[in-house]
């Protein structure tokens, strides 16, 4: 007989996504959609980036060099392509999950200098490859779902493109793991270009035969080409790379350009890559999730749940953004404006909130730094754009930031919204922003600043964090294990009104708690805070349709169908008043 019981501890298989050509070509899209996929057929699944790259992980870049960092619930400081998996497949992963050469030399570094190599001559192969392999193996058992069990499948994506010197070690790596599990544990999904030239828009298949042969000459063979294009192939673009690449017909995929990035999972599951999946993987025909109990042994074997994917609700949220007719102008008011990368999470999670609210986000950039009276460095054309823009928008958010370039910029655009009742959203940064410009213009403390800005201004008006004051304030890292525990008296409304909510944080400074006093007798309200009472996390302004700032970043949990709350308010998407967070302060304070 059958019956549904928990389920056992057993072998993970794996899916690893490879790309080819260029970079860029969307792996982490694809890598997260394959999930969305797998999912949507009732398997459990977990993510794993690997970058090749020798920082411990994406903390100390620049966005100008590498985009977003994105922020994990452990604190841990990843590359953006997390953020992709966490809101797809809607796991919480940890920063484990990100695996970077860093960290693996690191980490056979301190094996070598404990002695645990006994004496041997540490290579790449076999001490960096072994070390690859048991994390790899080590991660994808621990359960990102909030279930006990592991993951049915594991999602690798191979930062990178094919051929990357840096990626070698890793590329012998999964060759080795691919070995040792067998055809039936490991799947090779490899993404690459199919370029369009000439008038007359010939597909050209070449760049993708190179690179699955510079693919299997290091001995991993595609089972699934995913060919990147403007255009859907044509059967004998198709029939052509399966000749050279020795890739069924079947198994050769096209993502082209679609509407939205939530078409992709659509598209793949069109072309049933689940179906090849499974089949690779030897999932096909397991269609029940339980155990079969033997009747004369009382034994019990597991059965892996591998229907047809339900994606109904999937394709409802892609096709109602398409249909979606009035936009909403947010300004942006940021430092890195013309890498939209840097700020990959707030236009998602703004995204979210528009959708919810029927609305298509139509958002405008602005350079802080033109907004700022026109100089030698400023075009005048450019500060007036600049300020035309701010005008014109229905709702201004500042996100999180370091560094004072564009810093006087911001606090024109907050002081606009303050003045003339434009809903405004502040998010770390952006808050200590509201609070420093409130500071100069209503308190008179023409001084006031950051500590990050200004070291020897008198009024500090935001401060570094009291709690690693004794550490010298050199390395990012202070800012990852900070508490994300917020409390309320009475609950926050757009939360839910919980007793406190979680939520994640990137910040080395924060609002002096000397200067709340005053900052709350002339309106600006602290309405949430830690668990100490100490640390200001949500700050809002009085007589104002809506003026919000938080330390936190929400948008790190932002989800496509359960946007941030502090994103989904009335006035911030539709300009309209908003009945404001109804929060009441800390007593504690």
């Amino acid at each position: 007989m059958a019956e549904e019981e928990d389920r056992p501890a057993s072998a993970t298989k794996y899916v690893l996504i490879t790309g080819g050509v260029v970079s860029g070509l969307g792996k982490g899209v694809t890598a997260s959609s394959v999930g969305v996929v797998l999912k949507a057929c009732g398997l459990r699944v977990t993510c794993i980036k690997i970058d090749p790259y020798l920082n411990t992980d994406a903390g100390t870049m620049s966005p100008f060099e590498h985009g977003e960092v994105f922020v994990l619930d452990d604190g841990g400081e990843v590359d953006l392509d997390l953020g992709n998996y966490e809101r797809f497949i809607d796991v919480t992963l940890t920063r484990d999950n990100n695996i970077t050469t860093g960290k693996i030399y690191q980490s056979v570094i301190e094996k070598e200098r404990k002695g645990d190599y006994l004496g041997k001559t540490v290579q790449v192969v076999p001490h960096v490859t072994d070390e690859i392999k048991q994390w790899i193996q080590s991660v994808s058992t621990v359960p990102v779902d909030g279930q006990t069990c592991p993951a049915d499948v594991c999602v690798i994506e191979l930062g990178g493109t094919v051929g990357d010197i840096e990626s070698m070690p890793f590329i012998e790596a999964l060759r080795q793991l691919s070995f040792s599990l067998g055809k039936e544990n490991f799947c090779l999904i490899h993404v690459s270009l199919v370029p369009v030239l000439g008038v007359v828009g010939e597909q050209k298949t070449k760049p993708t035969q190179h690179s699955v042969r510079e693919l299997r000459a290091l001995g991993l063979t595609p089972d699934i080409l995913a060919c990147r294009s403007a255009q859907p192939l044509i059967g004998s673009v198709k029939e052509k790379l399966s000749q050279f690449c020795h890739v069924p017909v079947e198994n050769i995929l096209n993502i082209h350009d679609v509407p939205n990035i939530w078409h992709v999972p659509l598209i793949l599951r069109n072309q049933k890559v689940h179906e090849a999946i499974i089949k690779q993987l030897n999932f096909a025909g397991w269609h029940h999730k339980m155990y079969i109990r033997n009747k004369e042994t009382s034994a019990l074997s597991f059965c892996r749940s591998a229907g047809p994917p339900d994606l109904q609700d999937w394709t409802e949220m892609a096709e109602s953004y398409d249909n979606l007719k009035n936009s909403v102008k947010i300004a942006l008011v940021g430092k890195y404006t013309n890498l939209t990368d840097s700020y990959l999470s707030v236009v998602k999670a703004l995204l979210h909130a528009c959708v919810a609210c029927s609305l298509k986000p139509s958002i405008q950039w602005i350079a802080a730094s033109d907004l700022e009276d026109a100089t030698a460095t400023t075009a005048p054309a450019a500060h007036t754009e600049a300020w035309e823009t701010l005008k014109g928008s229905s709702c201004i958010l500042i996100p999180g930031g370091f560094g004072d370039r564009g810093i006087s910029g911001m606090i024109l655009a907050a002081k606009y919204a303050r003045e003339n009742k434009v809903p405004y959203l502040g998010i770390c940064l952006g808050m200590q922003i509201s609070v420093i410009e409130m500071s100069r213009n209503v308190l008179g403390l023409l001084d006031a600043d950051s500590e990050e800005f200004n070291k020897d201004t008198p009024d500090r008006v935001v401060m570094y964090m009291p709690e690693v004051l004794i550490f010298p304030p050199i390395f990012m890292e202070e800012s990852r294990d900070m508490p994300s525990y917020l409390r309320f008296d009475n609950g926050l409304s757009r939360y839910g009104n919980p007793p406190h909510v979680d939520e994640r944080h990137r910040h080395r400074y924060e609002v002096n708690p000397s200067f709340v006093p005053m900052l709350e007798n002339a309106g600006l309200q602290f309405v949430g805070c830690d668990e100490s009472g100490k640390r200001m996390e949500i700050v809002e302004l009085q007589d104002h349709p809506f003026y919000v700032g938080v330390q936190f970043h929400p948008e790190f949990k932002s989800r496509p169908r359960r946007p941030s709350p502090p994103f989904t308010g009335d006035a911030l998407l539709l300009g309209n008043k908003l009945i404001n967070l109804q929060i009441s302060k800390f007593s504690g304070r």
